[in-house]
C-alpha cells in the first residue's frame, strides 16, 4: 500500500473541483512556471537549481532530468531524488491524486543511482530504491526495492537485485 494521507472532497463536488482549497493558487501558479521553464532548459545543473531553490525539492548530487520531466505541479517539495540518479524524458513524478471522493497526498523517494526510463509515471506515496531500474514506459505504483529492474503497467519486479548482479557479472566477463 502506497503511503498516502487522505483527505475527503467536501460540499457534494469532486475533489478537484475544490484545488484551491488544497493549495495556494499563486503557489501553482509559481511552481508550473518553474516546471515549464526547467523542462526545457537542457542545462541539468540548472534544473537542479530551480527544483531546489524555487520548489523546496530534494535533488541530490549530480542527478539528471531529462528534458520534459514533470514534478508534480501542487506539492512538489514532496519528492525526493538521490544522488547520481536519472530520471528520463517525459517522466511524470506525482505526489498528489485527485479523486472523486477524497485526495492524496504521499512523499515520492526516489534513491540513489536510480535510471527511471522514458515516458514513467510515478505515483505518489511510493519509494524507489537505491540502485533500481525502471524501464521506460512503466507505471510505479508501489515501492520498488533496491537494485532491482521493475517495468510495465503496472510495474512488476523483472529482475531481483540478486539476478542483476548476476546479469552484470556475465556481461563483464563475456564483453
Amino acid at each position: 500500500m502506497r503511503r498516502t494521507e487522505r483527505y475527503p472532497a467536501k460540499g457534494g463536488a469532486n475533489s478537484l473541483w475544490h484545488m484551491y482549497q488544497t493549495v495556494p493558487f499563486f503557489k501553482v501558479v509559481k511552481n508550473f512556471a518553474v516546471i515549464q521553464l526547467a523542462r526545457y532548459t537542457p542545462f541539468l545543473p540548472m534544473k537542479n537549481f530551480l527544483y531546489r531553490t524555487f520548489l523546496k525539492m530534494k535533488v541530490g548530487e549530480k542527478t539528471s532530468f531529462a528534458l520534459m520531466v514533470m514534478p508534480d505541479t501542487m506539492y512538489p517539495e514532496r519528492i525526493k531524488v538521490g544522488d547520481n540518479s536519472i530520471i528520463g524524458f517525459n517522466t511524470t513524478i506525482l505526489a498528489h491524486e485527485y479523486l472523486i471522493d477524497e485526495y492524496r497526498v504521499g512523499d515520492v523517494e526516489i534513491g540513489k543511482n536510480v535510471l527511471i526510463g522514458a515516458n514513467t509515471t510515478i505515483l505518489p506515496g511510493v519509494q524507489i530504491g537505491d540502485g533500481a531500474i525502471i524501464s521506460a514506459a512503466s507505471l510505479v505504483n508501489c515501492d520498488i526495492p533496491p537494485g532491482v529492474f521493475a517495468g510495465g503497467n503496472p510495474v512488476k519486479i523483472i529482475f531481483t537485485a540478486q539476478q542483476m548482479k548476476e546479469r552484470q557479472k556475465g556481461m563483464r566477463e563475456n564483453g
